[in-house]
């Protein structure tokens, strides 16, 4: 019985691993389970999993979530410290960090320390502390088991193939919902059309990143740190069907894909049961009534936040940590309708050029980068 700890179980990433955890109920337990702010989703989660403990990042709502669960036996905290201290448990075998954004890194570090594996959610620790995450993973003998759909794919490729030389690894991108749209039109998109994702039903952060294409330049930063790659080494292929989650291109020339429908549980059951497959319902593909695939270049002119990225990452040091402060700022700031889907790019190009630059950071620069990045990009935005 491998125990569980879900951080941000109320979101798409973690309601969907509970899913698996139900399904699988005999080789799963839900341990511990977090919430940021819903309150509600996390109390009638905790009553149908009983976990040891819930942790509510919101510590306004403290009382609430304690008082519904006072007839179970689970403790109850609140805060973000209680997160950090709650994944330490020694029951604990594995932790999903589905939280979002930059919320996800001390509880990561935290439960590194503590020596267990993560199933990694959360794209955003390795985009702003790549070196100290996988440097902690090392020292401490904790797997990073991707959950990423295009990183589990990956994986998955790799997965067998011993010390044979790996040439090229091709990150798929389904090209969100404005791939066709020139740039006069993107300049007029709203959030609301941005949140309609073609494929995938995801949270709205990455909705919003998938549409900018920045959360494919995130894919990259931690496909980076995850495989010991460099990001010439590093193809993204836009591919509308988002069928083939991504592949790799070994020194031979020999292409293995990982194919399979847009869904999270594949790659959510992968990251929990590794080595074991283990069966999971529902549809599966079927190649005559898909026909064709498709296959195209990403076009960084009209999506700039993807060269944004790749020049974080090759600059190095705290500029991916920039860069994903920035994102997070304007990411909102869209969604509020408080700034076109153009100028978010223009925005962390600012701060990006404004922030000061640290080559080599300490966890402590990190924290310090991100308020940094975090107040100058606010202060871009008009009438914040």
């Amino acid at each position: 019985m491998r125990k569980i700890a879900l951080l941000g179980s109320t979101g798409s990433i973690g309601t969907q691993a509970l899913d698996i955890i139900r399904a699988h109920s005999d080789l799963f337990e839900a341990y511990l389970l977090t919430a940021n702010d819903n309150a509600d989703l996390l109390i009638r989660q905790a009553r149908e999993f009983v976990p040891d403990s819930v942790v509510i990042a919101n510590a306004d709502k403290y009382d609430y979530v304690s008082e519904a669960l006072v007839d179970l036996p689970i403790k109850v905290y609140a805060g973000a410290d209680a997160i950090c201290d709650a994944v330490t448990a020694s029951p604990i075998d594995i932790v999903l960090t589905a939280m979002v954004g930059f919320s996800g890194l001390r509880p990561t570090i935290a439960a590194l320390k503590a020596g267990k594996a993560i199933a990694l959610a959360n794209k955003e620790t390795l985009v702003v502390a790549g070196e100290i995450i996988t440097r902690l993973a090392l020292e401490n003998k904790c797997p990073l088991l991707p959950v990423d759909s295009e990183h589990s794919a990956i994986f998955q490729c790799l997965t067998g193939s011993g010390d044979n030389p790996v040439e090229a690894l091709l990150l798929t991108a389904s090209g969100g919902p404005f791939r066709q749209m020139d740039a006069a039109a993107l300049a007029r998109v709203t959030a609301a059309q941005a949140l309609k994702h073609p494929n995938w039903v995801m949270g709205a952060k990455i909705t919003i990143d998938s549409a900018s294409m920045m959360n494919k330049g995130f894919e990259m930063i931690e496909a980076k740190w995850l495989f010991g790659v460099q990001p010439e080494a590093i193809e993204i292929v836009v591919h509308p069907e988002s069928i083939i989650h991504s592949a790799v291109r070994y020194a031979d020339g020999a292409v293995i894909a990982q194919m399979g429908l847009p869904d999270m549980h594949l790659p959510i059951s992968y990251a929990f049961s590794y080595p074991r497959r283990l069966p999971i319902s529902g549809e599966r593909i079927d190649l005559f009534r898909l026909g064709s695939l498709h296959f195209e270049r990403p076009d960084v002119e009209r999506f700039p936040c993807l060269r944004l990225a790749y020049a974080a990452v090759n600059r190095g040091g705290n500029a991916p940590c920039v860069l994903n402060a920035a994102n997070e700022v304007v990411n909102l700031a869209f969604r509020e309708g408080r700034i076109a889907f153009s100028q978010m790019a223009e925005i962390i190009n600012e701060t990006m050029a404004r922030t000061h630059y640290i080559n080599t950071p300490t966890l402590d620069d990190y924290f310090e980068t991100d308020s940094e990045a975090r107040r100058i990009a606010a202060s871009l935005i008009p009438n914040t």
